[in-house]
């Protein structure tokens, strides 16, 4: 089934993100947590994709997984690595699979500086797969600004791009503070984009986890999330329950206030997808 389908109904969703090992030998665990996950029902899984080999040799396997169990999958695809034959051959294989639904990502620069030069921008990428066949496409988008972005302006800007070349939806970069993804909802609407936004939610499990999401993303913390992580970080215990908890009171609000589309980063955790799927019974009843 196509998400943008899914999303016009207009009702409340929830989706959860998996990852594929960067290992063969870690393949199976990866595999067992994604089954887990998909037992819960959402409405839809997407699985990331990493660039140059790795973890990308596994994406479309484990989507056609997920397909075969019930569950709506979104690929992933970057492209500033790939060269349009790789590109190419990933739609083809998704293609001969049936899977339906490709979240189009420009991916990270890689440390070494090395790039393929067939693509520069999602933009570029989205309108590749628009033309390779009748895919629901996907695209990212930043309630705070993406870090490269000289101001939020020029963020918008490259969102219109991406829509104006054939995306369908867009999930937003995981935020703590809910008022962010309204105000950014504000603005993006009044800048004349219409399609639907998926807010991407990342329960905080574990006091680590805080440095590297600070230091990928800039992400602003609010002082009440500084203070369960102060409270709580050095009790490994204590600060998963707080996280999930708090992630939760997250959803609940953003469904309250209209935001239907919720998907959780949940890293493979299929008890941390457990227990936020379990808070919203009835919510998602």
């Amino acid at each position: 089934m196509k998400i943008r389908d899914i999303l016009a109904k207009g009702e409340p969703t929830l989706s959860f993100e998996v990852f594929p090992p960067k290992t063969e030998d870690k393949y199976e665990p990866v595999e067992q947590a994604a089954l887990e996950i998909a037992g819960l029902k959402p409405a839809f899984m997407s699985v990331t994709y990493g660039a140059g080999g790795g973890t990308s040799r596994y994406t479309v396997e484990i989507a056609a997984m997920l397909q075969a169990q019930g569950v709506t999958p979104l690929a992933h695809l970057t492209c500033v690595s790939s060269a349009r034959e790789k590109v190419t051959s990933v739609l083809g294989e998704l293609k001969a699979r049936g899977i339906e639904n490709v979240l189009a990502l420009r991916g990270d620069i890689p440390a070494d500086g090395q790039v393929e030069k067939d693509y520069h921008y999602a933009s570029e990428l989205i309108a590749e797969i628009q033309k390779s066949g009748d895919f629901c496409i996907g695209a990212a988008c930043y309630p705070e600004g993406h870090v490269e972005s000289e101001n939020k302006l020029q963020d918008i800007h490259y969102l219109k791009e991406k829509v104006e070349a054939g995306c369908d939806f867009v999930t937003t970069q995981m935020f703590f503070d809910n008022n962010i993804l309204y105000n950014y909802l504000y603005r993006i609407r009044e800048a004349g984009v219409t399609v639907p936004v998926v807010a991407g939610i990342m329960p905080v499990t574990n006091k680590a986890q805080i440095k590297r999401i600070c230091a990928m993303s800039g992400t602003y913390l609010p002082s009440r999330f500084k203070a369960i992580v102060d409270r709580f970080g050095d009790n490994p215990a204590a600060m998963k329950q707080a996280g999930i908890a708090y992630a939760t009171e997250q959803i609940i609000d953003l469904i309250a206030n209209g935001v239907n589309g919720i998907h959780v980063y949940s890293m493979n955790k299929p008890d941390v997808a457990a227990r936020i799927r379990e808070s919203l019974s009835e919510i998602l009843s």
